[in-house]
C-alpha cells in the first residue's frame, strides 16, 4: 500500500474519531429526550443536603398545583413553540418571570418560587425552557438561546399585561444563567431588577467542573463538548457568559448561593457579583446546598 494511502486512512480514522466523539459528548450533555422532558415522577438528587428539605419541596409543589394558572406560549426567535404557566395573584402586581433549571421543571424548581412571589405580592409567570417540560426543542444551550427566549417572554408580557407592568426577572441554576446573561441586553424599561439563585459564571467553567468530578481530563474532553454543541446543536458554547453580560448591566441585581452548593460553586456568584458594575448584592445562605437557598432560609 502507498505511504499517501495510510495517511488518507489515518487522517479519515481521525476525523471520524473527532465526529463520534463529538457527537457522543452532544447527546450526553445537550441534547434532552422526551423521557427528560415529560418526567411525570418529580425528581430530586440524592445526598444529606436534600434529605431533610425533600418533604419541604414536596409541600410546596402540592400547594403550587392547587392554584389556579393560565397557559401562556410564545414563539422564540427560532421558530419554537414556548410554554409557560401564569398564577396571577392580583391584578396589577408586579410580575416575576421564573426560569428553571438543566434538565429541570418549573413544578420541581420553582413551585416553592411561585408560593415565595405571592406572599411578596407578586403575580408570578412559570416558563418551561426549550426542550424542557411542554416547551418545544431537543437541544439545551446553557443560557446561549435561552437568554433570547427570555427577551420573547418580556416582550410578551408587555404586550399581554400592559405597557405599565413592572418585571422581575428570576431564575435558578441554569435558569439564573439565563436571566443573568440576559442583563447584558438593552431592556425594556418594564424590567427593574434581576433575582440570580445559585448561577454559574459561564458555561465552559460549570460543564469543565464536572468532567472533573466525572474523572476525566477537561482540557481533552471539552474541546469535544463544544466541537458537539457547534455541530450538532448549532449554537457556541461561549458566545456570551453571564459573567460578560453583567459587564454592562444597568438593572439591580440580587445574587443568591448556599454556601454549601457542591454542584455549582458558590465562589460563581461571586465572580458575577464582582463582574455585576449596576446596584447588585450578593447573598449566601451557610448549609444551603444547590437550589436550596430558599428552603434553608425562606426569609
Amino acid at each position: 500500500m502507498e505511504w499517501y494511502y495510510i495517511v488518507l486512512i489515518v487522517i479519515a480514522s481521525l476525523i471520524i474519531f473527532i465526529l463520534l466523539t463529538s457527537l457522543v459528548c452532544f447527546f450526553l450533555t445537550f441534547y434532552s429526550s422526551d423521557k427528560v422532558k415529560h418526567q411525570k415522577e418529580i425528581y430530586l438528587p440524592d445526598g444529606e443536603q436534600y434529605e431533610y428539605y425533600r418533604p419541604i419541596i414536596h409541600q410546596g409543589i402540592e400547594e403550587a398545583r392547587k392554584l389556579e394558572y393560565i397557559e401562556m406560549s410564545i414563539k422564540s426567535f427560532d421558530g419554537l413553540t414556548l410554554k409557560g404557566k401564569y398564577y396571577e395573584l392580583k391584578k396589577g402586581l408586579p410580575m416575576e418571570i421564573m426560569f428553571h433549571g438543566y434538565k429541570g421543571s418549573g413544578e420541581r424548581d420553582l413551585s416553592t418560587g411561585i408560593l415565595r412571589a405571592h406572599l411578596c405580592n407578586r403575580n408570578a409567570l412559570v416558563v418551561d425552557q426549550r426542550a424542557h417540560g411542554d416547551s418545544d426543542g431537543k437541544v439545551i444551550t446553557f443560557g446561549i438561546k435561552e437568554s433570547k427566549d427570555c427577551l420573547k417572554w418580556i416582550d410578551f408580557i408587555i404586550e399581554k399585561l400592559g405597557k405599565d407592568v413592572r418585571i422581575m426577572l428570576g431564575g435558578v441554576s441554569m435558569g439564573a444563567a439565563t436571566v443573568l446573561t440576559t442583563a447584558g441586553e438593552d431592556l425594556p424599561p418594564n424590567v427593574v431588577c434581576i433575582l440570580g439563585d445559585c448561577g454559574y459564571s459561564s458555561a465552559k467553567e460549570i460543564i469543565k467542573k464536572i468532567v472533573k468530578e466525572m474523572h476525566l481530563p477537561p482540557s481533552l474532553v471539552y474541546p469535544f463538548i463544544k466541537l458537539g454543541a457547534k455541530l450538532f446543536g448549532h449554537f457556541d458554547l461561549e458566545e456570551y457568559t453571564p459573567m460578560e453580560a453583567l459587564k454592562t448591566c444597568s438593572l439591580p441585581v440580587i445574587f443568591y448561593h448556599g454556601e454549601s452548593d457542591d454542584f455549582v460553586p458558590c465562589y460563581m456568584s461571586r465572580e458575577n457579583y464582582e463582574a455585576c458594575t449596576s446596584r447588585k448584592k450578593l447573598v449566601t445562605i451557610p448549609g444551603a446546598g444547590h437550589g436550596l437557598a430558599f428552603p434553608v432560609n425562606q426569609e
